[in-house]
């Protein structure tokens, strides 16, 4: 099996939806990307500051697996690194299915994944018709309905059935470090037993 990499890291110093794909990034502990709008040891995404200011910030890194992309390009959406507002692109990786509390050591730096990204209503605003694309039925049964967006923003079904999400993960930062395209990266398993990511 091939090992898992970096395919392309993106911050941003805006709250905007997409993030710009640059050389590398700094990870820093405890905060988040340097220099990106989502850092902070308090929640920072605008919909959950209004929630609650004072939550610890779980979001600190977003990541989204490269199949995804490859995928929405395939259904004709124009993405590509950082279109998605996700700071480490990655290849080799089924990062939807690793258990909360996973270590990812990439390049000279680790996160721990706190649990999945919950898409919301600008995707479809960046792309008409991408939700499809991020949200699943549960049961595989592909479904020309458009998407519903849950009381919270979050998606909770299609078709009345429950959903995978497939937006990316989500994680903190536990050892500083820069993280540059094409690095590798190596999957620590928490103990068992594993809980699966829900979303944070």
């Amino acid at each position: 099996m091939d090992t898992p990499f970096v395919m392309s890291v993106s911050r941003d110093e805006l709250h905007r939806f997409s993030k710009v794909p640059c050389d590398a990034i700094e990870l820093v502990e405890g905060l988040g990307v340097r220099g990106d709008a989502h850092a902070g040891t308090l929640v920072q995404h605008r919909s959950r500051v209004r929630r609650d200011p004072n939550q610890p910030n779980l979001r600190q890194v977003h990541l989204i697996q490269g199949a995804l992309v490859d995928e929405a390009r395939a259904a004709g959406h124009d993405i590509g690194p950082g279109s998605l507002g996700e700071n480490i692109l990655t290849a080799g990786l089924d990062l939807l299915g690793l258990p909360v509390g996973t270590r990812l050591h990439l390049g000279d730096a680790t996160v721990r994944l706190t649990g999945l990204r919950n898409p919301c209503r600008q995707i479809d605003e960046h792309s008409r018709g991408l939700l499809k694309v991020v949200v699943r039925r549960a049961d595989g049964v592909p479904s020309d309905s458009d998407v519903e967006l849950g009381p919270t923003g979050g998606v909770q079904s299609v078709d009345g059935v429950g959903i995978v999400r497939r937006a990316g993960v989500m994680a903190v930062v536990e050892r500083s470090g820069t993280v540059r395209t094409r690095d590798e990266i190596t999957v620590e398993l928490p103990e068992q037993p594993h809980t699966p990511l829900s979303p944070v």
